[in-house]
């Protein structure tokens, strides 16, 4: 389902707690984006990479793993909710009552009907610039996840697994998940 961009202004992140509980936003470089609720498939694909990640990350105290809606502070002008986001030990302190107040280690977005763009373009480009340092796309209809690590250049792609592949995480230490149980 494809967001529909509020463009009236400008926004921030104070216009940002402004809006409606009943809806999901985003505020991406100033524009306030209404978020439709995902279909079943994207929640089936978000809930098994997540109790996944999370299992992995508790047994081995790794840090904390979060789902959507939560925000994600990175700017007065971008609060973004991924689908599913990490957050390494080291880095707890960026993790508040309120919300995350910076970059997770590593951010999950799975692409639904009309925010392709949104999340293999704009959120791509804007995580990187803020430093999430591993960034998964996962595109449900393919059965793929396209793997990308941060370095002095921008985004590298790792790799692009398909169903039927491991997909190994370069900073969830040690975590491999096999893509069917997954999709």
């Amino acid at each position: 389902m494809q967001g529909l961009a509020i463009k009236q202004k400008k926004y921030t992140y104070q216009d940002y707690l402004k809006t409606p509980d009943d809806m999901r936003y985003e505020l991406i470089e100033g524009d306030l984006i209404m978020t439709p609720a995902p279909y079943i498939r994207h929640q089936r694909i978000s809930s098994n990479l997540f109790f996944k990640m999370r299992d992995f990350t508790s047994t081995n105290n790794l840090g904390e793993v979060f789902y959507a809606p939560c925000d994600v502070y990175l700017d007065d002008e971008n609060v973004v909710q991924p689908d599913i986001l990490f957050v390494s030990k080291e880095r707890l302190e960026i993790i508040t009552e309120k919300n995350i107040q910076g970059a997770p280690d590593l951010v999950v977005e799975i692409v639904s009907e009309g925010n392709a763009y949104r999340d293999t373009i704009q959120k791509k480009r804007l995580y990187a610039r803020f430093g999430v340092k591993e960034y998964w796309i996962v595109a449900p209809g393919e059965k793929m996840i396209e793997q990308y690590h941060l370095n002095k250049q921008g985004y590298q792609l790792i790799r692009t697994y398909y169903h039927e592949d491991h997909l190994i995480s370069q900073e969830l230490q040690d975590f491999t998940i096999e893509l069917r149980e997954v999709f």
